[in-house]
């Protein structure tokens, strides 16, 4: 298992716009990031400093990427 980086909220928004994520809305320090094209997905990215590791892990299987495929997007 490859180790996660260490990431803010902001620079995870900006690696998943690289596959088709947009903003739809913000609610509070919380962004919520909608995939235009099918299959339709909402992810809920926190905007903070720093993600928690198990946070981070959750949204980049649910973004249906793999941890290698999230680095090069970085």
């Amino acid at each position: 298992m490859s180790a996660l980086p260490v990431v803010s909220g902001r620079e995870l928004a900006n690696a998943l716009d690289k596959i088709g994520y947009v903003l739809d809305r913000q609610r509070g320090s919380h962004l919520i990031l909608r995939q235009e094209a099918p299959p339709h997905r909402r992810l809920t990215v926190p905007d903070h400093k720093e993600v928690a590791k198990g946070t981070l892990r959750t949204i980049i299987r649910q973004a249906g990427l793999s941890v290698e495929e999230f680095k090069d997007l970085l």
